[in-house]
């Protein structure tokens, strides 16, 4: 049995589609709820309370103290609170009575110091030149506050209403608001560094380098698992020491004893005696290759990380592992010692960076700014900084707490290594084969070089994966996926007038992440 359906005109049928359109489209579920009022002013009250109770009770004006007793009142009974914008009776008080401005008389209406207003910001803001404006949109949140801190300056002299028509007419404020902000500082110039020496011998991957303290030689580490040891003046080969059974991915050359440290993908760190060229030690504990290592230049120890997500902190003589440094959650990839607390510090591939402390074998920090894999770290040989390698930037960080800086962006690569000397030179290299020269103040990127691979080597197999200058300074060693070692100097013939510095502040953006 069917059931008639009922007819209904166009007309109605097209008036309902209407309404259930209307009443699907007409609630705007992203707007936020409405403040309430009540609940507002109770917390806002709370707030003033917590925050500025121990400055309440300092001398009030003649002119506001009726007003400002009624404030205060209203503050203790978290009841009738105004906001600062909505009253234009609400006055800072202190304990000195200072004119607004130069060259204003202290009169009783002078003595009055509105606070600004919200208007007063946004019509600040709007008036900024653009070059500015950008400039304050990129710096950090800590300095948003100097936006607002430049809006009361204009309206404590001048009304709000004037303070929108005294700029836009050219008036002084604007320059004086343009002589306070911050500038970039000017780079200094370097001269550019270029090849200066190609030292083949390996068979593998060139993967880790070390400067003899005396400076008479440095020791690189392969893929071929060798070490061998080169005359830094002339390029030659002294001497090769077998011994590991894969990659030697790092190597250290001790400052207070005879001895070359040396870890590898077969999850082993030896500790040769360069007088007899023999391994004398082995500190055994880590459950997967080890991929870099440290020494602490002050005391006997040596630090390694490794795949097992762990760093170890052990006692050179005894071979006993002091510390077992936990904490990351995967590959840690680098490890660099120091004398100054935090004395260990670690990069990972879980895309952090930790400071230990070495005497409770625990974390001080963790920054977490990188989003990827963090591969090298650098530590400043003058300054209290340090900077960190990963694919999306290079950041450089302050001690002892690990303070972001800045970021140094444009390297567009997986960054393998970093460099940088007394001068302020930081070098960057890469995965593609691509170095990257840094002022360390300004982060300005002042040259980039890509040389080319040894003869017979596919163009993939340029890859940077070690550098590090030499103790004077005047040389740049380079550990190569060609096999080969490079040497940089820097070119004698190079002037600010040949190669100057193309500065450009408003393009830096001093990003966070």
């Amino acid at each position: 049995m069917t059931e008639d359906v009922q007819k209904h005109s166009v007309h109605t049928l097209v008036f309902r589609s209407l309404k259930r359109t209307h009443d699907m489209f007409v609630s705007d579920h992203a707007k936020s709820i409405a403040l309430d009022d009540e609940s507002h002013k109770l917390k806002m009250g709370v707030k003033l309370k917590a925050d500025y109770d121990a400055v309440l009770h300092l001398p009030i004006l003649k002119e506001g103290k009726d007003r400002a007793s009624h404030l205060s009142g209203s503050m203790e009974g978290h009841q009738n609170y105004a906001q600062p914008g909505e009253d234009p009776e609400y006055l800072i008080t202190g304990t000195h009575a200072y004119p607004s401005g130069p060259g204003v008389a202290l009169t009783a209406d002078t003595k009055m110091h509105r606070n600004p207003s919200d208007t007063g910001v946004h019509s600040m803001a709007l008036v900024l030149p653009p070059s500015q404006a950008r400039q304050d949109a990129s710096r950090t949140a800590a300095s948003i506050a100097d936006i607002h801190r430049h809006a009361g300056g204009a309206e404590r002299s001048h009304p709000p209403s004037s303070a929108v028509s005294l700029l836009e007419g050219g008036g002084t404020r604007n320059s004086a608001l343009m002589r306070r902000a911050p500038t970039m500082p000017k780079p200094q110039w370097h001269p550019p560094w270029k090849l200066f020496r190609v030292i083949s011998g390996h068979l593998g991957w060139v993967r880790s380098i070390a400067v003899e303290p005396g400076n008479q030689w440095f020791v690189t580490g392969s893929a071929d698992r060798t070490i061998k040891i080169w005359d830094l003046a002339s390029g030659k080969l002294k001497l090769s020491l077998t011994g590991h059974i894969s990659t030697v991915r790092g190597v250290a050359v001790s400052n207070r004893s005879p001895y070359l440290f040396s870890c590898g993908e077969d999850k082993q760190v030896k500790c040769w005696d360069l007088e007899y060229n023999k391994v004398i030690r082995h500190y055994h504990g880590h459950l997967s290759a080890v991929y870099d290592l440290d020494l602490h230049p002050t005391i006997d120890v040596l630090v390694t990380c490794s795949r097992d997500a762990t760093a170890r902190v052990w006692d050179i003589r005894t071979k006993a592992n002091v510390h077992t440094l936990t904490g990351h959650t995967n590959t840690v990839a680098t490890v660099r010692c120091q004398a100054a607390e935090p004395q260990i510090i670690t990069g990972s591939h879980d895309s952090t960076i930790r400071l230990w402390d070495l005497i409770a074998g625990k974390t001080r920090a963790t920054l977490t700014n990188h989003k990827k894999s963090v591969r090298t770290l650098v530590l400043h040989p003058r300054q209290y900084t340090f900077a960190s390698g990963s694919a999306d930037n290079i950041k450089q960080w302050m001690f002892p707490d690990g303070n972001f800086i800045q970021n140094l962006s444009g390297h567009n690569a997986i960054i393998n290594t970093l460099a940088v000397n007394s001068d302020g030179v930081l070098v960057s290299g890469a995965d593609n084969g691509t170095i990257h020269m840094w002022d360390w103040r300004t982060g300005y990127n002042f040259q980039r070089i890509h040389a080319a691979v040894q003869p017979g080597s596919l163009d993939s197999e340029s890859g940077i994966f070690a550098c590090m200058f030499d103790h004077s300074e005047s040389r740049l060693i380079t550990a190569e996926a060609d096999k080969t070692i490079k040497v940089y100097k820097e070119d004698d013939t190079a002037t600010e007038e040949s190669h100057p510095v193309n500065w450009k502040p408003e393009i830096l953006k001093r990003k966070r992440f």
